[in-house]
């Protein structure tokens, strides 16, 4: 499905969102050296815990709000969110005002997300949700490649002038928003009873409805199998460099007559995270087009598969370019993942809870950050291939998780593009 061809609420949003985290890119991989220089490690390791908390609440509400209110406001309420808050940030003079704004950023993004996934689900055909989700991931990755190579300027030296620019584009978003985007709520959900319901009973409702979601056995294992999926692909920034900096020696990468180009531990990890973000953004929309009729339960399957035995196999040797080809394992793993998540939900969601199921469908993603560390925690008393042992046996739960899931839940067969 070519852009040309997209409805005007998608191509506003894939250009708004796609700058938007461009700039993220350019603050959030350094706000933990951020606290961490302002306030002490210790202190810093305890507060960037807490936000995650704020997410599952911010996911949880726009979900809820999403299936009631609509989509297009509760995507304008984290737009408007994350304004005030960038503007709170660049005008503080206090650390901890910054850090009441970098949570109030994260809530305002945790509100806008379900509503935004549900409004794409709501908009395309179900053949044409994976290509639209890869669209939008390339985007998003594009700015995770350029954003820290610009970030580890800016932030330092320009950090007042960065978070105006990103309170600026934001509010052009906003108003982008507010004059482009339409309501996109199905008509089952406005004349669903639970819609009507005032915004004062928002909270106990939701979770109400929360609870009928958790009770359903085959979204329950969705999300479990997810979390262990997730817990190897979010090593990279984890224990993945704890092991590259600490365990791979400085090494050439080139050789020629005269000398060589030699990169330290650190340095290799940086082109290690190069790599990664690189592929993702050239190969994320084909890999979803090569891959487009296969069953979501094999994408699922070989996603884990890939993740799991790419990242135990980083353990099995120290040279560099041995490491550049595992690292293409394990990222091809998780690329092939993404737009298949968010394509499955929007199928097994019901129509009129959809901005539920996309909000209670974060959980994985922040239960595994919970989750995720615990690699390092470990890492100080089992070994390096213990810890990859660990990872793999995740994996491994993961792929038991998913052929469960899939045989509580017949996949229904896409129409043809």
């Amino acid at each position: 499905m070519q852009i040309r061809l997209w409805n005007p609420n998608l191509k506003v949003r894939l250009f708004g969102e796609g700058l938007f985290n461009l700039l993220f890119w350019m603050y959030y991989p350094f706000i933990t050296v951020y606290f961490g220089a302002a306030l002490g490690s210790h202190i810093a390791g305890i507060l960037m815990s807490i936000p995650p908390i704020f997410s599952i609440i911010g996911s949880l509400l726009g979900g809820a709000l999403a299936d009631r209110v609509g989509r297009r406001p509760v995507m304008l309420l984290g737009a408007s969110l994350q304004t005030v808050m960038f503007t709170l940030f660049a005008m503080s003079s206090s650390h901890w005002m910054d850090y009441i704004a970098f949570i109030g950023i994260g809530l305002g993004g945790a509100v806008y997300r379900p509503a935004s996934s549900a409004m794409v689900a709501d908009l395309v055909p179900a053949q044409n949700r994976r290509q639209i989700f890869a669209t939008f991931v390339t985007a998003n990755n594009i700015g995770a490649v350029l954003g820290p190579a610009l970030g580890a300027v800016f932030f330092f030296h320009y950090r007042q002038e960065l978070l105006w620019t990103c309170a600026l584009v934001l509010l052009l978003y906003f108003i982008a928003m507010y004059i482009v985007v339409h309501e996109t709520l199905p008509q089952s959900a406005k004349s669903s009873p639970e819609s009507s319901i005032p915004i004062t009973r928002v909270f106990k409702e939701q979770l109400k409805g929360y609870s009928i979601i958790f009770r359903d056995k085959v979204f329950l294992v969705y999300i479990l199998a997810g979390i262990f999926a997730l817990i190897p692909i979010m090593q990279l920034d984890l224990y993945l460099a704890v092991y590259v900096i600490n365990e791979v020696p400085a090494q050439a990468l080139f050789a020629w007559n005269d000398g060589s180009l030699v990169l330290s531990s650190t340095e290799i990890f940086g082109w290690v995270l190069g790599l990664n973000g690189l592929m993702f953004v050239l190969l994320v929309l084909p890999v979803t087009k090569w891959f487009r009729h296969w069953k979501e339960r094999n994408v699922f399957i070989l996603s884990s598969l890939l993740s799991g035995v790419g990242t135990f196999s980083l353990g099995l040797g120290t040279n560099i370019w041995f490491l550049f080809f595992i690292t293409i394992i394990f990222t091809f793993g998780e690329i092939v993942r993404s737009p298949v998540t968010q394509s499955f939900i929007s199928r097994y969601a019901p129509e009129h809870a959809r901005g539920q199921y996309m909000g209670a469908d974060n959980l994985q993603f922040t239960i595994a950050r919970f989750l995720a560390p615990m690699t390092v925690f470990l890492s100080s008393w089992v070994p390096p291939m213990g810890i990859f042992s660990i990872i793999l046996a995740v994996a491994c739960i993961s792929i038991a998780l998913y052929i469960q899931l899939f045989r509580m839940h017949v996949e229904q067969p896409e129409a043809a593009d």
